[in-house]
């Protein structure tokens, strides 16, 4: 099977690391040669030692998924013939509490806004089960636990 690689970088700097003052920011760096300025999240470091700007995991975790679902969706029109034009998706991913009181990503709902093309056109019940099979197929989808919902489609998709 393949193998995906990203190179993680962290340097410390100013601040005092041993009383937790130190920035968190760092560099995602990837088998293809893009680097990404990423942080932790805003939320859970405060500026100055997060760096807003950058991609934090929680929300990295959520444009995965949702990328994932959208290329296993597009794959899965072009079999059924159907055109789409164009695809995009605001996801959106929730924090709970888990049961050993650490917080996780325990929900992810993807709103996909999709424009179909030419003269076949899906009906909203044959779209809905596209949604599902492009989560059962869902590289990213089968390695979690999180729920994952699209929503205006009943339910959440098969697993």
């Amino acid at each position: 099977m393949a193998e995906h690689k990203a190179t993680i970088s962290w340097k410390g700097g100013s601040g005092d690391f041993l009383k937790g003052q130190f920035s968190r920011q760092h560099t995602w760096t990837f088998d293809g040669g893009l680097s990404v300025t990423a942080s932790a999240a805003p939320s859970v470091v405060p500026p100055p030692l997060s760096n807003p700007e950058g991609v934090d995991p929680e929300e990295a975790f959520v444009a995965s998924l949702s990328s994932c679902h959208m290329l296993t969706f597009l794959f899965l029109a072009y079999r059924k013939g159907l055109l789409v034009e164009s695809y995009d998706d605001t996801a959106v991913g929730e924090m709970a509490k888990g049961d050993n009181g650490v917080p996780w990503v325990s929900r992810i709902t993807l709103h996909p806004k999709i424009v179909f093309g030419g003269e076949k056109q899906p009906t909203r019940e044959e779209e809905g089960q596209l949604h599902q099979q492009s989560h059962h197929y869902c590289y990213i989808a089968n390695s979690i636990k999180t729920r994952v919902v699209v929503s205006g489609f009943d339910g959440p998709p098969a697993a």
